[in-house]
């Protein structure tokens, strides 16, 4: 009923890391060209944490897309907006708050870690507490039918399926609604008629999941519906309702594998990243300076790998063959540490050089970077109305 569409965003924290581009810009950047992808700076949602102190909110934002272009993001293939530029976002946030119980924010698996993690921080705000809901809103306004997460935020997609679910259920009854399905599923011919009705037993008394899938693959094809008529058939389907709001799938991406320069996860608060457009002279001093294996004091003591942050680094950087020469180099004495780390620092300023090509236009020039991102809220806002007139409509808010 809804084309297929990817969206996925993030909070702005100002200049990028490698482990960002590893863990997300890569995927982003490899999904750009497979399906419509929007991809937004969640602004508000870096209010929930720290609400009293946005100074850092505006810089970090412009930084950041910057970086997001620098990796590779385009503008001519990707939608690129900031949040707090559609205001439906705040506006569809509120309507689902007024009927999604209580209960299941609590229950949102980061609340109480985040609560822990950050007990220096004021979070007994409503706006932390609801922050899963505005996540669902920032999706569900643009019926997305993917979003790109790790597998630490699969609570949150199912979260945002069970409220497109209940809304769905409360707000998409239609006044002889069946009636009317039954007249559009004439409309299919009689041979898909059939079939649509055999699949939707399937599905409805068995819980045929390939049924359902069948169903809606049929519909998609049917030139002979209207929208509207499309849009009954879809909810007769599942229950009798229209679908109004879409349960969008998880689309599982792979984890980030590149650690922060003393083996833990790359992070700024850990002071152990490598900014995307860091200084060349900056990359390689900070390599060169990186924890080895302890054991391996002297230059002349065979080491570790296993033990040794800089293979981590060289299990993303390099080839077959340059982990073979360091393993056995390491092992047997044979090279020292800056040998050792000479071919990773090699491998990360390959990997930045297209990246200070690609930003130094913006750096030159910020109005391109408004207009991409202006041109992107636009485009973003139009999508985000659309949803808004039918969420109005069904919720008798539309005094048209």
């Amino acid at each position: 009923m809804f084309p297929d569409r990817v969206v996925s965003g993030m909070r702005p924290t100002g200049l990028m890391h490698l482990g960002h581009y590893h863990g997300a810009l890569k995927n982003w950047i490899r999904m750009q060209s497979e399906l419509p992808c929007l991809f937004f700076v969640a602004d508000w949602h870096a209010l929930t944490t720290h609400y009293d102190d946005p100074a850092i909110i505006e810089k970090s934002t412009w930084d950041m897309v910057i970086d997001w272009l620098a990796a590779g993001i385009d503008p001519s293939q990707a939608t690129i907006f900031i949040q707090s530029r559609v205001p439906e976002h705040a506006e569809l946030h509120l309507l689902l708050s007024m009927a999604t119980p209580l209960g299941w924010l609590e229950r949102v698996p980061t609340y109480k870690d985040q609560i822990e993690n950050l007990a220096s921080r004021d979070l007994a705000t409503y706006g932390f507490l609801g922050y899963p809901l505005l996540q669902a809103a920032d999706v569900l306004i643009y019926r997305a039918t993917q979003v790109p997460v790790g597998e630490d935020q699969v609570p949150h997609i199912e979260m945002m399926r069970e409220i497109a679910r209940r809304f769905n259920h409360l707000y998409g009854k239609e006044p002889g609604f069946e009636q009317k399905a039954l007249d559009a599923v004439k409309k299919l011919g009689s041979k898909r008629a059939k079939l649509y009705a055999e699949l939707r037993t399937a599905y409805r008394q068995d819980g045929d999941d390939a049924a359902l899938e069948q169903a809606q693959a049929m519909l998609n094809e049917a030139g002979s519906l209207s929208n509207i008529d499309r849009e009954r058939l879809f909810g007769y389907l599942e229950g009798g309702h229209k679908i109004i709001l879409v349960e969008p799938q998880v689309k599982l991406t792979e984890a980030s594998r590149l650690p922060g320069l003393d083996g833990r996860k790359m992070s700024k608060s850990y002071g152990n990243a490598v900014s995307l457009r860091e200084d060349p002279e900056s990359v390689t001093k900070k390599i060169r300076t990186m924890p080895t294996d302890p054991a391996r004091v002297r230059r002349t003591d065979a080491g570790d790998p296993l033990k040794c942050p800089v293979w981590q680094l060289h299990e993303v950087y390099s080839d077959g063959a340059t982990k073979d020469w360091v393993m056995k180099g390491c092992t047997s004495a044979g090279i020292g540490c800056l040998e050792c780390k000479q071919p990773v620092v090699d491998a990360v300023l390959a990997e930045q050089e297209p990246m200070h090509e690609r930003a130094q236009q913006y750096l030159d020039d910020p109005s391109l970077v408004r207009a991409i991102v202006a041109d992107g809220c636009g485009k973003a806002r139009k999508l985000a109305q659309e949803t808004m007139r039918d969420v109005r409509e069904a919720m008798g808010l539309s005094y048209s």
